[in-house]
């Protein structure tokens, strides 16, 4: 749990504030795109759901949104598809990769060759994700909520862990659990932080200094592929090597 969010915030501050908004705004459309295939009622439709809610969250405009979901009502389908990569960094640190993509194979090439340019190598799909743990996570600032509300209401509703760091608060659920448990936590508690499906390494690989600087510099240029929507590792990571990263 700690080197996904770790990751998550050393990106967040190392990237310029507007850039790293823009690129939020382009997964989160490529994600509604991708629930909005299936069908547009939120009614039927989880995904779909917990996509527009995170579109909200991130205060994206309106006409943002309903911009994708004239598209997907008219028929007209994007031709886009969901692709997982997995691989090795320095070390034998694992590295999934998510992605949206209209061509595979630009994707691929440049997956690969962010692994080869720091070290690392692509792996068969299953490769790596036995390794790590599917699940859903969501997440509320504690600047207005109470810990004890959340770890009360967290328990109430069958949340399998709750990480409490740095002002926020981390629910975890089960893959199954996800969809009905955020809605629940909405409901009482307002629109989360983030909500989203990650995988969560079983245990994390520790490496020296200058290896781990290495392996968050591949992370990084994985992570500011157009194609990619999450990458997640087993590295754990310290803070003064935070510190140094971000120099």
């Amino acid at each position: 749990m700690a080197g996904h969010s770790k990751f998550k915030n050393i990106m967040h501050r190392k990237g310029a504030q507007d850039a790293r908004r823009a690129k939020r705004f382009a997964r989160l459309i490529k994600e509604l795109q991708v629930a909005a295939r299936s069908s547009l009622d939120i009614n039927n439709n989880p995904r779909l759901r917990t996509a527009l809610s995170a579109c909200k969250s991130a205060n994206m405009p309106k006409e943002n949104i309903d911009r994708v979901l004239k598209k997907a009502s008219s028929g007209e389908q994007d031709n886009i598809e969901e692709v997982r990569y997995e691989g090795f960094g320095p070390g034998g640190v694992g590295i999934i990769v998510e992605a949206v993509t209209d061509n595979r194979n630009r994707t691929a090439s440049e997956v690969r060759s962010s692994f080869a340019k720091f070290s690392g190598n692509l792996g068969e799909t299953g490769s790596v994700s036995y390794l790590f743990k599917n699940i859903g996570q969501i997440s509320y600032s504690l600047k207005t909520i109470s810990e004890d509300e959340i770890l009360d209401f967290s328990v109430e509703l069958g949340a399998i862990d709750i990480n409490f760091e740095n002002n926020n608060a981390e629910i975890s659920t089960n893959l199954e659990d996800f969809n009905q448990i955020r809605e629940n936590m909405e409901g009482k508690l307002g629109s989360p932080e983030h909500a989203e499906i990650i995988w969560v390494a079983d245990n994390l690989i520790t490496a020296d200094e200058e290896k781990c600087l290495v392996i968050l510099k591949l992370l990084e240029t994985l992570d500011n592929c157009d194609d990619v929507q999450s990458v997640f590792s087993n590295l754990y990571i310290n803070d003064k090597i935070i510190e140094k990263f971000n120099y």
